[in-house]
């Protein structure tokens, strides 16, 4: 009975929506297991906009953020790549790279990546500075009554796949989601930590989740000057 019930705590953190204002998930080890499920408002993306800001000491692959459908389980992914020095957006399962990111262990980094399936560009806006537009997918939506959206691991297959060496351990903090392409100066806004209009499909100050494993809410971290 008491395994049941750890079993159930750890798989269900919340029911209801939970402002996370302040707050940050904890990854503290390396694990195929432990992460977080994010449900999402939204199965149809015709564009979409994903913020977020990390903080890890891997020197290793890792992925920061990833969205599986049923037929596409890379239909929304970050991931940065050790070996090429490089963050890869990857939509609909087809991959860009970008390299020159001062991607430096041991401080935040805020990231922000969109992409449109109109004109299948995608961009890259790492701690404040824009990145080229590159062609990446288009004329297809990111649509799927089964989206599943996860931190901490990534999905080599739809909600599992789930691999060791490619886990996150750090922290993770302010993750946002917009249906749409956010604009240069909401972005800016975001990555300043000012005042911007919270994600309609993702929104770290009304998410609803599920914690598998260890994984902690903790108070955000902040350094002092």
């Amino acid at each position: 009975m008491k395994f049941l019930l750890l079993v159930v705590m750890l798989k269900a953190c919340a029911a209801s929506p939970q402002d996370l204002s302040g707050k940050m998930f904890t990854f503290p080890q390396e694990t195929n297991r432990a992460h977080v499920r994010m449900n999402i408002s939204n199965r149809d993306l015709a564009a979409a906009t994903v913020c977020h800001r990390s903080f890890t000491d891997l020197k290793r692959d890792h992925v920061l953020f990833s969205l599986a459908t049923p037929s596409k389980t890379n239909a929304f992914l970050l991931f940065w790549d050790e070996t090429n020095k490089e963050m890869e957006p990857h939509i609909l399962d087809r991959k860009s790279e970008y390299r020159g990111q001062d991607y430096k262990p041991n401080m935040w980094h805020s990231v922000c990546t969109t992409w449109d399936s109109t004109t299948g560009l995608v961009q890259l806006w790492f701690d404040g500075q824009p990145s080229i537009r590159k062609f990446i997918s288009s004329g297809t939506n990111i649509r799927s009554s089964n989206m599943i959206t996860i931190l901490g691991q990534e999905q080599d297959a739809h909600g599992a796949g789930f691999d060791l060496k490619q886990s996150f351990v750090g922290m993770m903090s302010d993750v946002h989601m917009w249906d749409y392409i956010l604009s240069p100066c909401e972005i800016h806004n975001y990555m300043d930590d000012l005042q911007f209009t919270p994600g309609n499909v993702l929104n770290w100050r009304a998410l609803e989740f599920q914690i598998v494993d260890r994984v902690l809410i903790e108070d955000k971290l902040h350094i002092c000057n």
